[in-house]
């Protein structure tokens, strides 16, 4: 066995330069956090062939004094903290002190800083192990450092390098999420001499804007909850803008962005009932909590963190981006200079029977007297001259229905102009919704059915029928066994009685076979009510009189989440003028 030895210095910082400096964008993270933490105002980036070449980054922060120079270059030598303490109550961006000298160790580098006491700048350069002494040299107050050449003596690392493009594209990415963690700094970024990204000061909304594009901007959720030592903000991407790639996800801890798997998790969970398929959910969220909360010394990258009380965190978050994804298609834009936890949309109690009308071919007359009443409070919405009834001061967010389009979708004008609505989608959320407030309440309200539902039925069907009568009354269904071979419906939820009762039986029954009373109520509880409320939403191709078409869009209005069905499809879609205008080619 070979004696122990004390490994030379320069294989120690190579050692360190594996796990710190990855590829040019590693070295682009450190030197930024690097220039976030001397308190600049502006940071400069200058690349060179994907960052191969070189990698440059330029402040205008507090700079660094000619006799510390060499220090900057030392192992573990940083004015970031001093104690155990510190180091468990990070505030810095970066705190190991080792970055530049692992940079250093496998690069040639250059750092020209002058401060604020000193009559002029000074540099010191390192190539591999080789550090230079202290030269003066010209430039203004704050800290230059040029990385050039990396992995110039270590080949084979080199051969690991992407091309270009693709060590661009990272660097870009690494760029991006450190501008929009910090808009009140201003950033640019070169590459090739070329302006990839040229950004001022602003507020969040404006970078995340410009970094991340107005699309997702304008179809994004403020989100702003508090509680105790803990605050979400930021911005929740609607299911319009999700993507069949996770590449739009931006979590930020105390202003460093970070993959957590309990965040990760908790956004899913959000965004769960509201997306459609593998589709995943864009979002710009930043955490904020006491630093002894966290413990960011867990990876050499610092990407990952550990939380003192990670199911704390989860629920909280969990349930501040629920909620700002909850409110309902009627909900007012807001205005992310004006971020406030806002109220909760709660669905406006409506005369009984009002959802059943959609899918029975008589309203009854609960629902006829509750039309009576929306035509007197606006007499649009039976279909009056709409051009002199909708007003920019009266309309509802959603409109008054137009027409309908091939027995599938509700055409409306509101203020902006068009809007479109998938009624079936539409119907199936606000149903979803009164299903789930009602069977947490405990109050699913029943209707009992004049003539019995009977259908012919499997043996195993029977048997579940008998064996789970509890849960299916739970869940406001009736069931009666007439034989060895039939089941009768004889109630149902108020809300479903108009559907197809057998056949939203047997989906039930299938649910309560397969995963039991207990789970099915539990864990697959919305699974079960969707599927409950698929079957039992106005169909295609179903004809809607104007009243009817009214009816819905004021319910849509006040229920949550109706931006979208329980599978996650949109349910109604905006055609500003502007739009429109477009289109036709009008203005130009």
């Amino acid at each position: 066995m070979a004696p122990i030895r004390v490994l030379p210095e320069l294989l120690i910082s190579q050692i360190a330069a594996g796990e710190v400096v990855e590829r040019p964008a590693s070295v682009l993270k450190e030197l930024l956090e690097n220039a976030l933490d001397a308190d600049s105002a502006s940071v400069q980036v200058v690349l060179e062939q994907g960052g191969a070449k070189r990698v440059q980054v330029e402040d205008d922060g507090a700079g660094i004094s000619r006799d510390e120079l060499p220090l900057a270059l030392a192992r573990h030598a940083t004015s970031k903290i001093h104690s155990l303490d510190e180091l468990e109550a990070v505030a810095t961006l970066g705190f190991r002190g080792e970055a530049l000298a692992s940079i250093a160790s496998v690069s040639r580098l250059t750092i020209a800083s002058r401060t604020a006491d000193s009559p002029h700048a000074y540099a010191i350069r390192a190539e591999g192990p080789r550090i230079g002494e202290v030269e003066p040299t010209a430039r203004a107050l704050g800290t230059t450092v040029s990385v050039s050449d990396l992995y110039f003596n270590t080949p084979a690392r080199r051969k690991f390098l992407r091309s270009e493009a693709t060590e661009f594209a990272h660097c870009d990415e690494t760029f991006r999420r450190i501008a929009l963690a910090h808009p009140e700094h201003a950033f640019t970024l070169r590459h090739n001499g070329r302006v990839s990204h040229s950004l001022r000061r602003a507020p969040l909304g404006d970078r995340a804007a410009a970094l991340l594009g107005r699309e997702f901007f304008d179809a994004a959720l403020p989100v702003e909850v508090a509680a105790g030592a803990l605050r979400l903000y930021g911005l929740a991407g609607s299911p319009q803008v999700a993507r069949t790639r996770a590449d739009m996800q931006y979590f930020f801890v105390n202003g460093r962005f970070v993959r957590d798997r309990v965040l990760a998790h908790a956004a899913r969970e959000a965004w769960r009932e509201l997306l459609h398929g593998e589709r995943q959910p864009a979002y710009l969220l930043f955490l904020e909590l006491d630093p002894r909360g966290v413990d960011v010394n867990v990876h050499p990258a610092k990407t990952e963190v550990r939380f003192r009380d990670a199911r704390a965190v989860h629920q909280f978050v969990l349930h501040a981006v629920s909620r700002a994804l909850a409110p309902g298609a009627g909900a007012a834009p807001v205005a992310y200079a004006d971020l406030a936890p806002a109220p909760a949309a709660r669905p406006t109690a409506v005369m009984a029977g009002v959802q059943q009308s959609f899918a029975l071919a008589q309203p009854s007359a609960a629902y006829a007297a509750f039309v009576a009443g929306a035509a007197r409070a606006a007499p649009a919405a039976a279909a009056a001259d709409l051009q002199t009834e909708v007003q920019a001061d009266a309309a509802p967010p959603l409109g008054y229905a137009l027409a309908q389009l091939h027995g599938i979708y509700i055409l409306a004008q509101n203020a902006a102009g068009l809007v479109l609505v998938d009624m079936h989608a539409a119907h199936e959320r606000i149903v979803f919704e009164r299903l789930r407030a009602n069977l947490e309440a405990g109050q699913i309200e029943r209707q009992a059915l004049l003539v019995p539902a009977v259908f012919r039925a499997e043996p195993i069907e029977v048997a579940t029928a008998g064996e789970h009568a509890e849960a299916l009354e739970r869940l406001g269904i009736e069931l009666d066994v007439l034989g060895p071979d039939s089941l009768a419906v004889r109630a149902a939820p108020a809300a479903l009685a108009g559907g197809d009762l057998p056949a939203l039986t047997r989906a039930v029954l299938a649910e309560l076979r397969e995963f039991g009373a207990a789970q099915a109520l539990a864990a697959r509880r919305d699974e079960l009510l969707g599927g409950m409320a698929c079957h039992a939403a106005v169909r295609a191709h179903r004809s809607l009189t104007p009243p009817e078409m009214n009816a819905l869009l004021r319910e849509m209005e006040a229920t949550e989440r109706s931006g979208s069905c329980n599978h996650g499809r949109p349910t109604w879609y905006q055609l500003s003028l502007a739009d429109l205008d477009k289109l036709f080619l009008r203005g130009r």
